[in-house]
Formats: structure tokens, sequence, C-alpha cells
């Protein structure tokens, strides 16, 4: 698992006092950072090799302006080609929301998926919950 704690800033809250329901899926992709490092070391876009085919975000709870947020980020499933990203977004020791990314391996030069080398297989499972989400 990969911890990413956010500092909402004011300009992330919306009309209602609340975390804008659009920042959730931009604070998710912040703290897969860390997972797309397994695949591409030091971020370069030319040596990319993931696709996002999927994202799904669920809100059960309310996020505000002045608390941190705890962003924690599992594999929750690895494919031959994909794997999924589950992740949820914690305040005060509070689930605020949850969501999940499928990711694909992508080869961009000859525009078709490509199965997961065994290194990253390995590296993913490490961050499996210990649990099922």
């Amino acid at each position: 698992m990969y911890e990413h704690t956010i500092s909402p800033g004011f300009s992330d809250t919306d009309a209602l006092g609340h975390i804008n329901n659009t920042k959730l899926p931009i604070w998710f992709l912040e703290a897969r950072n860390e997972l797309f490092k397994i695949f591409t070391p030091d971020l370069d876009p030319k040596k990319w090799r993931l696709l996002l085919a999927k994202i799904e975000v669920e809100y059960v709870g309310e996020l505000f302006y002045g608390h941190d947020v705890t962003i924690r980020t599992y594999i929750s499933r690895i494919g031959s080609a994909s794997f999924t990203v589950y992740q949820e977004a914690w305040q005060q020791d509070k689930l605020a929301s949850k969501g999940q990314a499928v990711m694909v391996h992508f080869n961009f030069a000859d525009k078709k998926s490509e199965p997961l080398p065994d290194t990253i297989r390995m590296q993913l499972a490490q961050h499996a919950p210990k649990s099922s989400p």
C-alpha cells in the first residue's frame, strides 16, 4: 500500500463548503505516482508504458478544507496485461471516497497492450491489501 497526504486548498472547495467532487479523480491520479515509478522510474513521458482504461469514484462521505486527506493506494487485481488500482480517501479517520482505476501495460509505438513482465507483477503484488477492499 502507498499512502499520500494532500492538504486541501481553499480553491478545492465548492459552494457548499465541501471539497469539490472533481478533485478526487485528480488526487487519486496524483497518489498513483509512486506506482507509476514501477514502470517508469524517472516518470519520463517518452518512456511511458501505461494507459488508463477506466476510472470509478464513489463518494461515501464528506471532505472539508482545513484537514489533511490521506489517499491509500492498493493493487486489487493483476491480469495478464492490465491491473486494477483501488484507492481510498480518508480525512480525520473517516472514509470519504473510494475508487478504482484500470491500467493497461501499453506499447504506444505499436498501439497495443503487452503482457506485464514477471518482475513488475511481483512489485505490484507487494501492494495488494491484506484483506479485500
